[in-house]
């Protein structure tokens, strides 16, 4: 099936789940388009080209460098590398989203096709009118800044306190990988916009009552964190293995979550960050976090065989 707004295939419409591939497949593409965004920044650095923020490399158009590619060497690889992120997310206006362009506020002006259903500090959800499928706008922010990711310092009461902060392109992307990373609604990332909004559609789901306690209900993927080892100022930070690496994820509350057509919670926003490589110098939490990637149960302290008593 093909995206009513991008003419694209999709392997979202309304409230119907992908299968197993199609999960699979979702997964990749962000995998893929995160790589990309590296091979970009790579690319534009051989070149001398210094980007203030990533917001310059996701905006790249395919002719940006296209006079001095005939010069080969590191000149083409960039453009190469410009083809290669703009096929995996493309530059479209927001009139190709039913939204009038002219207007000082597109997002706000009334919109035929899409009905605002909800927005944030983030984002703003409309469901398309046709079949309910949400597309989130997500607005870049001050100092070409975009989304929330956690910044790590050394805490008071813990090893280490994490505080939500203006996050960046590549923290987004980061952001829709680990949503289907955890089984939540899927998301497909679909376009940016020439003013840096990034567009991603999600499966239409069911909001919880705004309030209610998600705690007992998380994701069996999450691990708990000792509360000696960090604390963070979103609800419910906890461990996750993805990708390889491993990640803080949290603002878990109820308005982040919603039901499927099977009743079953599924996770539709979060504020996450790669676990801070510091945590590496601290023997304790280095041995828990090997011990933790194996068996999600593990305690804090390892366990002592007899023998050892």
């Amino acid at each position: 099936m093909h995206d009513p707004f991008t003419g694209q295939p999709t392997r979202i419409r309304g409230r119907a789940l992908p299968d197993a591939a199609g999960r699979a497949a979702l997964q990749h593409d962000h995998e893929r388009r995160l790589e990309a965004l590296a091979r970009l920044g790579a690319a534009a650095a051989e070149c001398g080209l210094r980007a203030d923020s990533d917001r310059d490399l996701v905006l790249l158009a395919e002719d940006e460098v296209s006079l001095l590619e005939g010069a080969g060497g590191e000149w083409s690889a960039l453009g190469a590398a410009i083809r290669g992120w703009r096929d995996l997310l493309p530059l479209r206006p927001l009139d190709d989203f039913g939204f009038e362009r002219a207007a000082d506020n597109p997002l706000e002006e009334a919109n035929p096709r899409l009905r605002r259903i909800g927005g944030g500090v983030e984002a703003w959800a409309f469901a398309d009118e046709a079949d309910g499928s949400v597309y989130k706008f997500y607005l870049p922010r001050e100092e070409k800044r975009i989304g929330s990711v956690f910044g790590f310092a050394p805490g008071e009461e813990a090893a280490f306190a994490a505080e939500a902060r203006l996050g960046d392109y590549r923290g987004l992307l980061e952001k829709f990988l680990l949503i289907d990373a955890l089984g939540g609604m899927p998301t497909e990332v679909i376009a940016v916009t020439p003013e840096g909004i990034v567009i991603a559609k999600q499966a239409l789901g069911d909001p919880l009552p705004q309030g209610g306690d998600t705690s007992a209900s998380l994701p069996p993927a999450l691990v708990e964190i000792p509360s000696r080892f960090l604390r963070a100022n979103r609800d419910h930070p906890r461990l996750l293995f993805a990708g390889g690496a491993a990640w803080l994820v949290a603002d878990l509350h109820a308005r982040n979550f919603v039901r499927d057509t099977a009743g079953a919670l599924r996770v539709i926003d979060l504020v996450a960050a790669p676990w801070p490589a510091e945590a590496s110098a601290h023997p304790l939490m280095r041995e828990w976090l090997g011990r933790v990637r194996a068996d999600p149960s593990a305690g804090l302290l390892r366990a002592a065989r007899d023998d050892e008593l």
